[in-house]
């Protein structure tokens, strides 16, 4: 490259105060030294940028049109040396399960942005096995998962205690039965998670294969669906506690109580093991940690940051 990031930056300044020897005082340089490489500039190119009127420099057209665009590389440059810094933060990229996607991630993000507004983040929503390929992958910088993986590319870190529950529409026969057995269960129908997905993970080792055979009616990959499906009276349902706080508090479902199964899980951070942890990664770990006690009571769940 035959231009330097100094050379436009002595540019702008004469452009900017239209006297070298201001513009060298502003950069901390001798008037000689700004002076000789703004005529550099001008000689590489054979292309002049001021017009000289006596002692007086004035930007002509080519000036002009070129100091917008140095302006705008010395802004940049500025950027990179803060991120470099560790000032400013980087781009990131995150993963999320759907369950804490739809009900954790997005508010995270929100705060995230509106702490750091200058920030770029992306967040992606996908089953455990998704987001799990595109960390292994270096699509994502961080995942936020629900299934265990065991990986030896990734590092895994609980966050969040969280539960599977067992529900039905409030005029199912089970809704006010209390405790129901394994056998009754077997009779079932049930409408679960897609296979990949954490959830399903755990749904098929603590109560399918308990069952013997579970009459799987409906697998969907979102668990809105499947909760407007149990409320039909379909079937019945397996989910996060998280994801159904709402809904029992509405009565629009009703928990079935299976305390012969472990349902208990973790949420957890996942990276790759060769990702190092960068500000902005540290940053988003940070802020999820601060309400992670909140969260884990999900029936009385107040984020902190959320009014």
């Amino acid at each position: 490259m035959r231009i330097t990031l100094r050379q436009i930056e002595i540019f702008a300044a004469i452009a900017r105060t239209e006297n070298v020897s201001r513009a060298a005082e502003q950069l901390s340089m001798s008037q000689s030294a700004a002076s000789s490489a703004l005529v550099e500039l001008e000689r590489q190119f054979d292309c002049p940028l001021f017009d000289r009127i006596g002692k007086s420099l004035h930007l002509n057209g080519t000036g002009r049109a070129l100091l917008p665009q140095a302006e705008n590389m010395l802004a940049r440059a500025a950027d990179i040396e803060g991120f470099l810094s560790g000032s400013t933060l980087g781009p990131l990229a995150v993963g999320a399960t759907l369950t804490i996607g739809n009900y954790l991630a997005t508010l995270v993000v929100a705060e995230y942005l509106q702490r750091h507004p200058a920030a770029k983040i992306g967040l992606q929503v996908a089953n455990t096995h998704s987001i799990v390929e595109r960390l292994l992958g270096y699509q994502l910088d961080l995942g936020l998962i629900e299934g265990e993986a065991n990986h030896p590319d990734l590092v895994l870190e609980p966050w969040i205690d969280d539960a599977l529950v067992v529900f039905c529409a409030p005029h199912h026969p089970l809704a006010a039965a209390g405790a129901t057995e394994t056998s009754r269960l077997a009779e079932e129908k049930w409408i679960v998670r897609e296979r990949g997905s954490g959830t399903r993970e755990l749904f098929d080792r603590a109560i399918a294969r308990p069952l013997a055979h579970a009459h799987i009616q409906l697998e969907l990959e979102h668990t809105e669906a499947i909760k407007r499906a149990v409320e039909s009276g379909i079937g019945i349902g397996c989910l996060s506690r998280l994801s159904l706080r709402e809904a029992f508090r509405r009565g629009s479902l009703v928990e079935i109580k299976t305390p012969q199964f472990d349902l208990r899980r973790h949420f957890y951070f996942a990276r790759h093991r060769q990702r190092n942890i960068n500000p902005a990664m540290q940053t988003f770990l940070d802020l999820c940690r601060e309400f992670s006690g909140a969260a884990n009571d999900t029936d009385t769940l107040n984020l902190p940051f959320i009014q």
